[in-house]
């Protein structure tokens, strides 16, 4: 089976961790991002994987290489200017068979896609969207159908009154089952829309949804998203292979750790990381590959990646900080403040309140106090 992945987007949401690396290739847990969604389509037989790049594609081919270390084949595509979700697809378009997968390249999930294209065949669909329920539509556009699946209609950001009569709210999970003749309703060389001016042309020729109700689904396109994906990855609450290394407590350690505080699961700690006496850390934290914390310091519901030193005496909640950043002794970092890619921040500051520190920027010491 065949899958094209759209990943050409900028991730401004979540800079700083995207200033200087796409989201596909973020560290989430202990892996890039895409490698999870790779995980996951092999799982479904999913053998051919296209990715459609735009921002940084250079990174992602090198972090991902040709997809054998992960079983599957890889091949990049890069649309030479923007050109809408239709448009990047209709760019990969000499590169897909005669059925494929289209998906969005910023979703955590384990949705059966094999009932999905079970349902497809069985539909006779020219497409089949993966939907997923939600408990307020109100931020997202609302996918409408009949018993049987056939989608009779869409509802962008739908107000209370739209809402009467509609008895569940599915939306899109940005996973779909597509036949090759959906590329013939695609203008070549322009910025076309699948959601707004393809999906809304075939209501009524071949177009279905599949309510995957009992699956795990997050866009983690925000900060908070991140972290939510973090903790559900640990905590078990998606299917993932990092189960497979979770040890006792819910808690994996990789070798050349050394945790002279108390570590608590369910967490990561990568190789080579050294965790202070009298620190405690956990529970839902990971800590990436040479992290050093500091004595005396706390850490809870956070995420310290690849390299990053933490001085003594601090405080880490509910916040992200990036590879190769310094935390001075004594700071607090919380309320989800983020910490860019080799940023410094010195002794006796406060960063909270969603907080900003981009690669390279240097606080002094008692710099900045919310």
């Amino acid at each position: 089976m065949q899958a094209v992945i759209l990943v050409g987007g900028e991730g401004t949401r979540l800079r700083p961790l995207t200033s200087l690396h796409p989201k596909p290739v973020i560290q989430l847990v202990d892996r890039p991002f895409m490698v999870f969604m790779l995980e996951w389509l092999r799982g479904h037989g999913v053998d051919d994987v296209v990715l459609s790049c735009g921002f940084l594609p250079t990174k992602i081919e090198e972090a991902l290489g040709d997809g054998s270390a992960l079983g599957i084949r890889l091949r990049y595509v890069t649309e030479p200017e923007p050109r809408g979700t239709a448009g990047a697809l209709k760019y990969a378009e000499d590169l897909l068979e005669d059925r494929f997968l289209m998906l969005n390249g910023d979703v955590l999930t384990d949705v059966d896609v094999s009932a999905q294209l079970r349902q497809h065949e069985a539909t006779g669909a020219v497409g089949t969207l993966g939907l997923v329920p939600v408990e307020d539509p109100s931020a997202y556009g609302l996918v409408l159908t009949r018993d049987g699946g056939e989608v009779t209609g869409f509802l962008e950001k739908p107000g209370h009154d739209e809402l009467v009569g509609i008895d569940e709210y599915l939306i899109s999970a940005g996973i779909y089952v597509l036949e090759r003749a959906v590329l013939d309703r695609i203008e070549p060389d322009r910025n076309v829309s699948i959601e707004r001016e393809v999906w809304p042309a075939l209501v009524g020729n071949g177009l279905y949804g599949f309510a995957a109700r009992d699956a795990y689904w997050l866009d983690i396109g925000t900060p908070q998203r991140y972290l939510d994906g973090t903790f559900d990855i640990v905590d078990g609450n998606v299917r993932t292979a990092v189960l497979d290394r979770l040890g006792e407590g819910s808690l994996a350690v990789d070798g050349g750790a050394t945790l002279e505080g108390r570590v608590l699961g369910p967490g990561v700690v990568g190789a080579g990381t050294r965790v202070g006496t009298g620190s405690s850390v956990g529970p839902q934290v990971v800590l990436g590959r040479g992290v050093e914390v500091g004595r005396g310091t706390r850490i809870e519901r956070a995420v310290v990646l690849d390299g990053a030193v933490v001085g003594a005496g601090c405080e880490l909640r509910d916040c992200i900080v990036g590879p190769g950043a310094r935390i001075g002794d004594r700071t607090v970092v919380r309320e989800l403040a983020m910490v860019g890619e080799g940023a410094v921040v010195g002794d006796d500051c406060v960063l909270a309140a969603g907080m900003k520190l981009f690669p390279g920027v240097e606080l002094p010491d008692g710099a900045v106090k919310f």
